[in-house]
């Protein structure tokens, strides 16, 4: 591995659900500190692609590869699913998922809630993982809701909340599903700084998102997703001004009208 080669490589995904063929071979890549999003009306295969990267779906075919080593099969088709457990597990403590829904635990404190992957699934030391819990909340502007229970928060805190955990895990990458469309406007603007103040530090980031104007400031890289397959993909400027694909420019004006 070196520090060309991508975080996440996807050649050739196909994925179905029974009879609907969602994916119908789709490529990406998310070079290292670089933010991708993924755009596209609904139905179009966006959140089940970032499923599949994040090994919570198992495709049908193509290639998955993180940091250049590709996801070991069994099995085909309908039956395909991944051959090494260690494998899988190493990967998904390497990729950090925020969830259009929070998933906050209730019974845990917010701090609880950043700490408990960090603690039971990477066996790391209680002091340090608190400090850096508390680091993070702080970065995400919620240090002062360390104590709090996920209910007194609003959404947008608890989404915050909710991206200081896959933050405490200190990912290769973070992968956001939708991360805005649970909250009113107001408090999406929070989340919204957030995200944007990560993609300036570089991070590793692919995003699915119905929000235009974040996919526009965040991205390094925009791929459009129509009914299963990659439409257009390019930076911001090109996709958003010059777009090339007519169903593009008719996604655009939908979005933006």
């Amino acid at each position: 591995m070196t520090d060309t080669t991508p975080v996440i490589e996807i050649r050739n995904l196909h994925k179905s659900f029974g009879a609907l063929e969602v994916l119908k071979g789709v490529d990406m890549v998310a070079p290292r500190g670089h933010a991708i999003s993924l755009i596209g009306s609904s139905g179009s295969g966006k959140s089940t692609l970032l499923r599949c990267a994040n090994l919570l779906e198992n495709s049908q075919q193509g290639e998955i590869l993180f940091e250049g080593e590709a996801v070991q099969w069994k099995g085909s088709g309908q039956n395909r699913h991944p051959a090494d457990k260690a494998q899988v597990t190493r990967i998904r403590t390497n990729l950090s998922m925020v969830f259009q829904q929070f998933n906050l635990w209730s019974h845990m404190t917010v701090l609880q809630n950043v700490m408990e992957a960090p603690l039971t699934v990477l066996k790391r030391d209680a002091a340090e993982v608190e400090e850096k819990a508390r680091m993070y909340l702080d970065k995400v502007g919620i240090g002062d809701k360390a104590d709090a229970w996920p209910a007194q928060l609003s959404g947008g805190q608890q989404q915050r909340a909710a991206i200081a955990r896959a933050l405490c895990m200190e990912p290769r990458a973070l992968l956001f599903d939708e991360p805005t469309s649970a909250l009113d406007p107001e408090l999406e603007q929070e989340v919204i700084r957030v995200i944007k103040a990560l993609a300036q530090e570089g991070r590793t980031m692919i995003i699915v998102t119905h929000d235009m104007g974040l996919a526009r400031d965040t991205s390094d890289h925009i791929v459009f997703l129509h009914q299963g397959l990659v439409e257009e993909e390019g930076p911001p400027d090109q996709l958003f001004g010059q777009p090339k694909s007519e169903r593009l420019r008719q996604f655009l004006s939908a979005v933006s009208g």
